[in-house]
């Protein structure tokens, strides 16, 4: 008896099921290929900190940090102000590592740093217990175009708000070269003392902040390792390592000094000044004609 298809006796037994295996095998095998793609990219995006992103209070260099994270988020449950938050798997911060956006939630310097001892790895340090020593980032002002203090109008938004004021920003006034009556009060972000809470990028006026708080590896530059900056080498060993220095000479009237690094040019009560009253006079020097 001839059966049909599929059955006993007709040389090609079970066939539409074998190509329904061997094509759900090969789906299968795409998926898996696609999601190993999918989380392999991931995965080498998430190494690297986006620039928005600043890391807790006592964070490790980034290295370090993830390699100590255990991603608990016990550092997120401490923050009495809920500014840390978790990375989620979508985040462009590695998933599950704490850290927080200065423009929308900065760190508020809290005295007693409740983040930082909770950590059970040391990923934040617990060395850490004075904010102001903390370094989570640097404030940077990154577009003179745009801050109105550099356009000579008054502001400094950022400077007053600095938990560190005076020492982390100060004020450099400067000639107003375009009114030539006013002064410009231009913000100086110091990076021995700014903490990088992120309170001055917050507070900017601006619809874009002028003034952000980066990553200490995209804010700060780095000298190459065989440079030397001469006059700290002079002032760690006490004089020039090269050649004797030598005295500064001026060919000065009597009674005339110059001070090097200091007043500069000075004249002696009770001399007689090198200069006319009349300024064509010291124009004119040395145009007389011969006699």
């Amino acid at each position: 008896m001839n059966g049909g298809s599929g059955e006993k006796g007709s040389g090609h037994p079970a066939q539409p099921g074998r190509r329904r295996f061997l094509g759900d095998l090969a789906r299968t095998a795409c998926g898996v290929g696609v999601l190993g793609l999918g989380l392999g990219l991931h995965a080498s995006r998430a190494n690297a900190l986006p620039a928005a992103a600043i890391r807790p209070p006592g964070a490790l260099p980034e290295a370090e940090f993830l390699a100590a994270c255990t991603r608990c988020g016990l550092c997120v449950r401490g923050c009495p102000y809920d500014v840390l938050k978790l990375a989620g798997l979508l985040d462009e911060a590695p998933a599950g590592t704490p850290y927080f956006v200065a423009r929308t939630e900065p760190c508020v310097m809290c005295e007693d740093i409740p983040c930082v001892p909770v950590c059970p790895t040391g990923a934040l340090d617990h060395a850490l217990t004075d904010i102001h020593e903390a370094r989570m980032g640097l404030a940077v002002v990154v577009d003179h175009e745009a801050c109105i203090a550099f356009q000579g109008l008054r502001c400094e938004v950022c400077f007053n708000i600095c938990p560190v004021r005076g020492k982390a920003i100060t004020l450099d006034l400067q000639h107003n070269a375009r009114s030539g009556k006013h002064a410009l009060f231009i913000p100086v972000v110091h990076s021995a003392d700014c903490t990088g809470c992120g309170l001055c990028e917050k507070a900017c006026i601006l619809e874009e902040a002028a003034i952000k708080v980066l990553p200490m590896r995209l804010a700060k530059g780095e000298l190459g390792h065989h440079y030397r900056l001469g006059w700290e080498q002079k002032a760690e060993h006490g004089g020039s390592l090269v050649t004797p220095d030598q005295q500064h000479r001026y060919n000065l009237p009597e009674g005339v000094r110059y001070e090097h690094g200091g007043r500069g040019l000075i004249i002696d009560e009770g001399a007689e000044s090198p200069y006319s009253d009349n300024p064509l006079d010291t124009l004119n020097r040395g145009l007389e004609p011969d006699r």
